[in-house]
């Protein structure tokens, strides 16, 4: 199917903005984890279709349906590979590590030789005589717990192995995200070589909900140190007083630490020079916010934004309608249909989907329809399966709709109809065609 897109104009390379917003607003919703495979228990349909989304039928009914798929085969396929590729950047070319991402949402500036380390507060259990990962998030431990944590995992960091002491340090994120750094050598200074190299391999605590952790340990250079970590976590943790009043309240204990994602910072050319738009972020995910800051993007805090299914989905949209007044594009992201994929819960990736439609896109639509020309594109990062509570690859369903985009013959937005229309791959390509300008690339 062709893709019916018109250009708007180009600022020419080196030219000054000027104070005005650019003429086309742009809008990217970004419901986490969405897609999804038809399930039995809604009669054959997937979440998405089962749920009901007027605002986003209506987009499909005067747009372009299709799918994209952000996930290259040789990459993971999590929210840092295929969000970078919703964002308009080819993740062969500039995808390091989740971990230097989250980093970068935390102001944290990694040197040349540095390596973040994406570091879980997770809850092991024993079961038939092997570890077997109970939850992820460590029962959504809270953020002022996970740094108390952290600070008794540092100290055992030092007494147990304290050569690592100066290199290493465990970093306090949001909840249950956390970051280990190793700060390396200067340049030039080969006395200490890095303990990590390119060919370390790790497995998200997410994929494995539920499942023996033995054969999910990291892999490769520097694999055996971070297993001993995680491994002396335990004795770390286990008879902190977090712990034990998290116990005594029928809470999830943080058994361990789990280490993955690690990498070095990435090189990512600036949104605007690609592009010459300017844009802004709406997440409550910190590799969403790094992603932003490598770009160039602003960054919009809302209030009530948890990353979670309980999170403040009206005043996302609010926020947005705020932003739109002076950003050409803005981007909302929703965790939310993804967490409750990884918890296998149908009914609660339908009530998200529902109130991303009724709570962010229908305001939104009805919003920018009273201004001038604009575009709106809807698109998950990765399907995320109720079946096996793990992230998937395959290509999602976009919906592309305003100015300058033709109809085609969807009527609904939603997996099925999608696999009519035109598959963008790579991904990454998708971003360029929605703005209708030179795509970014490698």
């Amino acid at each position: 199917m062709a893709t019916h897109a018109t250009r708007p104009p180009k600022i020419p390379r080196g030219a000054a903005r000027s104070n005005q917003s650019h003429a086309m607003k742009y809008l990217l919703v970004i419901p986490d984890g969405a897609a999804d495979e038809p399930q039995a228990s809604l009669g054959g349909r997937t979440p998405l279709e089962a749920a009901h989304t007027p605002a986003m039928d209506a987009l499909a009914a005067r747009g372009q349906v299709g799918r994209a798929d952000h996930v290259p085969p040789s990459l993971p396929p999590g929210s840092e590979v295929a969000c970078m590729s919703l964002l308009g950047y080819d993740p062969l070319s500039f995808f390091t590590g989740r971990a230097p991402l989250e980093a970068a949402a935390q102001g944290i500036t990694l040197a040349p030789e540095d390596w973040a380390v994406r570091c879980n507060l997770v809850t092991l259990r024993e079961q038939d005589g092997e570890p077997v990962m109970e939850d992820f998030t460590a029962g959504h431990v809270s953020t002022e717990e996970a740094k108390e944590l952290l600070a008794a995992a540092q100290q055992g960091l030092a007494t147990d192995f304290p050569s690592l002491a100066d290199a290493w340090q465990f970093v306090p994120g949001v909840s249950y995200r956390n970051l280990l750094l190793y700060r390396g050598p200067s340049l030039g200074n080969a006395a200490s070589a890095s303990p990590l190299h390119a060919d370390l391999r790790t497995v998200p605590p997410h994929d494995l909900m539920d499942k023996p952790v033995a054969d999910a340990y990291p892999r490769g250079t520097g694999s055996r140190l971070l297993t001993e970590i995680m491994a002396a976590s335990r004795h770390w943790l286990a008879n902190h007083p977090v712990n034990q009043a998290r116990l005594a309240a029928g809470k999830r204990p943080a058994t361990h630490v789990w280490l993955w994602g690690a990498g070095k910072a990435p090189a990512m050319p600036a949104f605007a020079d690609l592009h010459h738009v300017s844009a802004t972020m709406i997440t409550a995910v910190d590799l969403l916010r790094g992603l932003a800051s490598l770009a160039g993007w602003k960054r919009r805090e809302v209030e009530g934004a948890t990353g979670y299914l309980d999170t403040d989905y009206a005043a996302k949209g609010r926020a947005a309608m705020e932003e739109l007044a002076s950003a050409d594009l803005v981007c909302v992201h929703v965790e939310a249909p993804d967490e409750a994929s990884h918890e296998g819960n149908t009914a609660e990736k339908i009530a998200a989907i529902e109130k991303i439609d009724a709570l962010i896109v229908a305001p939104l639509v009805e919003h920018l329809a009273t201004g001038g020309d604009h575009r709106i594109l809807i698109c998950p990062d990765h399907p995320t399966f109720l079946s096996t509570k793990t992230h998937s690859r395959g290509g999602v369903p976009y919906v592309m709709a305003g100015s300058g985009i033709a109809a085609d013959s969807a009527g609904a937005y939603g997996e099925s109809t999608a696999a009519s229309g035109p598959l963008r791959d790579p991904g990454w390509q998708l971003m360029g065609a929605f703005l209708g300008t030179t795509p970014a690339g490698g």
